[in-house]
């Protein structure tokens, strides 16, 4: 069960001005008083992470990997409860929640396993030459290190995929990093029960109690003073630019200035080429819709800009859209706060000149529901007008109609870094498809065929990131298992006498590794 408790390693208090959850779907207020946490409790909580810290960051990689899976087993063994709390704090409904709890503990597997593998380690070693002229060359050996306690902050669209031991916590971990999130205000019930999973996970798995500490609150002020703690080495965040800039500002300005990996803003274009058009427009206009009204369109891939050649395909494709969109029923936001800012954004769009409202899904019934729009506009339109470049989160998007292909790169050359990027390709494409690409991977992560953008898997090859604002570093992702990479840095040992080296470079290969030796891959027996 929960009770608005804060968790600080295997401790729990309450302080603070208390908070309620809000049931979206209602708009009814929770029972359960939450605790906010204050200035003391992250004090208490980053010291004993940074306590915790040698001891967790050198684990054997089987008894780190054994820790999340534990972490897994645990959040499964909560049961119903969890996807009811989430239900009722959210407004989800059951499968998507359900499909969400498989996705968090199915990438808590996904880094046991890679975790074991130990390659993310990427041991390598360059051997001395003592006899090499004109100079002997040094006994040189690399291996990859956590970079400290990194604070994670929990996703509102998200409650478990991306929050309490969602992806950024769960390769904070993999990494050998304690982490201390920030639970999010939206979802504190569902918060609590998951982080008394990891809480019971770290005492059954005899690890120092500071590897994990959850801090509820709905004061900004916690966040900040959380990524100013001296001994927090990396942030993890999931949420609107303005708090992920905010956050980038506080770390920056730090005496130690550390990085900010924050997922923040992107509309995901979607290019429709003429092809595509031709040979299925109104299938194209039906599976557009159904991405961008999916989960209201909460999503941080939804498909919240078209670009297309203008036609009578297009038109096709238009009017397939708008009938699909014209019998979307509205549904349930988050929260009453990212309601009313999905209807401002609208509002910003129906307003603009030289725009029009393609389709509206049907009246609302009931409070926070989000009414689905789709709306067009011309290439000369969107360029001189920035607010029809903006992300509006929830299902809404824009059509650009463009007079040429060259038009069509022009335009996503002036976009800023996106998450995704789908091309929608038919017969007698594959050179504008062609033409497209160099542009395209210079502004998103992830390129798509034939597909739509909604739906993250989460594997190896995955990358959900991009260049800013889609997240802070371009070079990073928060899905996959190279999130991982995002808190770890190589650390080169010289002429280091053996039992004195990390197990990963000893000769004796103690832990098993497949190591990089004189620049080839030497794979252990």
């Amino acid at each position: 069960m929960f009770n608005g408790a804060i968790l600080i390693g295997a401790s729990e208090r309450h302080s603070g001005t208390p908070f309620h959850a809000i049931n979206p779907a209602t708009g009814e207020k929770g029972e359960v008083a939450f605790s906010s946490a204050m200035p003391a409790e992250v004090e208490e909580a980053a010291a004993l992470a940074e306590a915790a810290f040698e001891t967790f960051s050198t684990l054997s990689p089987d008894a780190r990997a054994t820790f999340l899976e534990t972490v897994a087993d645990n959040i499964m063994g909560i049961g119903d409860l969890l996807i009811e709390t989430a239900m009722a704090e959210t407004g989800l409904p059951r499968p998507r929640l359900e499909g969400e709890r498989g996705r968090t503990v199915g990438q808590l597997r996904l880094f046991a396993s890679y975790v074991r593998l130990g390659d993310w380690l990427d041991a390598t070693i360059d051997r001395a030459m003592p006899d090499r002229a004109p100079l002997p060359r040094a006994d040189l050996r690399r291996v990859n290190h956590s970079v400290g306690p990194v604070a994670v902050f929990g996703a509102s669209n998200f409650p478990l995929a991306f929050s309490v031991a969602g992806g950024d916590t769960a390769s904070a971990f993999a990494a050998g990093s304690p982490v201390i999130v920030k639970g999010h205000s939206a979802h504190p019930g569902t918060g609590e029960l998951v982080a008394r999973a990891i809480q019971a996970a770290v005492a059954s798995c005899g690890l120092p109690e500071g590897v994990f500490s959850y801090l509820p609150g709905a004061d900004r002020s916690l966040g900040g003073a959380l990524v100013a703690d001296h001994r927090i080495k990396a942030v993890g965040f999931t949420g609107s630019r303005g708090g992920g800039t905010a956050l980038m500002k506080i770390a920056a300005e730090r005496k130690e200035p550390i990085p900010v990996y924050a997922e923040m803003s992107s509309i995901n274009p979607v290019v429709l080429l003429p092809g595509a058009l031709k040979d299925r427009a109104e299938a194209l206009g039906a599976g557009f819709v159904a991405s961008l009204t999916m989960g209201s369109g909460q999503f941080c891939t939804n498909p919240g800009l078209v670009i297309a050649l203008d036609g009578p395909d297009l038109d096709t494709f238009v009017a397939s859209a708008a009938q699909a969109l014209s019998g979307a029923a509205p549904q349930v936001m988050l929260t009453p706060g990212i309601h009313q800012a999905y209807e401002k954004g609208v509002a910003a769009l129906v307003g603009a000149d030289g725009v029009t409202t393609v389709a509206r899904g049907t009246e609302p019934e009931g409070v926070n529901r989000g009414q689905a729009a789709f709306f067009a506009t011309d290439r000369a339109t969107f360029e001189s007008n920035p607010v029809l470049a903006e992300e509006v989160f929830g299902s809404s998007s824009v059509l650009i109609r463009c007079g040429s292909i060259e038009e069509v790169i022009a335009t996503i050359a002036g976009l800023e870094g996106q998450l995704t990027a789908t091309l929608q390709i038919g017969s007698g494409d594959e050179a504008h498809a062609a033409a497209l690409l160099p542009t395209l991977s210079r502004k998103v992560g992830r390129i798509l065929t034939n597909g739509w953008p909604t739906g993250v898997e989460v594997t190896h090859a995955m990358v959900h990131g991009g260049p800013f604002p889609s997240t802070a570093d371009g070079r990073s992702t928060s899905v996959g298992t190279l999130a991982m990479m995002r808190f770890l840095r190589p650390v080169c040992y010289q002429d280091v006498p053996d039992a004195l080296l990390p197990p990963a470079l000893q000769e004796a290969n103690p832990w098993g590794l497949t190591r990089r030796i004189e620049g080839k891959l030497d794979c252990a027996a």
